[in-house]
């Protein structure tokens, strides 16, 4: 695992990287934000510790510039404790913030449990199936397409996300309230014209039959259902 540590005051910084190396790390350290700056822009990195104030460039826009590319987990080690800058570190996408003095042990500590939460959804990411195929039907998770029988169907963002969210259960019976507050998510404003509106437009698109739709199958007095025998995920 590879660890940026960008830290001005020496005697600290040294201390951060016997720390880390002892746990096995490779640490990767900066004297002020523009050499963190630099590392970053070249060197691949699992989590970057992060002090606030530095010459050249601060953390707190030394997060920003990261955030422009990277999810990269960061931890701020910062003599400054007041809740004004925890919220702003964490606004601009902080995933931790260690006070100064620290615990050696809660540091190491924290590091681990953020590069677990990191592994976690790297995991995650990848156990998201890239498409759901039903028939002549495939939904692109990635590019947010349909095809069908190799012809793509155009969609709106709100009937894409409803097919998606049937695909992703098929044969269970959905209630209009439900599918409006997986689609719309919201509660208070729920029309069932919407979804019924929406339905119909998809099965326009979709349906070899629209009236006697294949796919999109209503369940009289409860909701929708998608049907499939030889749905499949990929």
């Amino acid at each position: 695992m590879n660890i940026l540590v960008a830290e001005d005051e020496r005697d600290i910084r040294e201390l951060l990287i016997l720390l880390l190396t002892q746990e096995g790390y490779q640490v990767f350290p900066a004297a002020d934000g523009g050499e963190a700056l630099g590392i970053f822009d070249k060197q691949p990195l699992d989590l970057a510790v992060l002090d606030v104030m530095m010459p050249r460039l601060d953390g707190f826009n030394l997060l920003r510039k990261i955030r422009e590319t990277s999810e990269l987990p960061v931890l701020f080690l910062t003599a400054r404790g007041e809740e004004m800058d925890k919220v702003l570190g964490f606004g601009l996408g902080a995933d931790d913030y260690l006070l100064k003095p620290f615990s050696s042990a809660e540091l190491i500590a924290r590091v681990a449990a953020l590069l677990r939460r990191a592994r976690r959804a790297q995991q995650d990411a990848s156990d998201v199936p890239a498409r759901i195929v039903a028939g002549d039907l495939c939904l692109d998770l990635s590019s947010c397409c349909v095809k069908q029988k190799n012809r793509q169907v155009e969609l709106n963002a709100k009937e894409f996300l409803l097919l998606k969210h049937l695909m992703e259960h098929p044969d269970r019976v959905f209630t209009k309230k439900q599918l409006y507050r997986s689609v719309w998510e919201e509660d208070a404003y729920f029309d069932d014209n919407t979804v019924m509106v929406h339905i119909s437009r998809l099965r326009n698109k979709i349906e070899p039959d629209p009236k006697d739709p294949v796919y999109i199958r209503t369940i009289r007095g409860i909701g929708y259902k998608f049907q499939t025998q030889s749905g499949e995920t990929e």
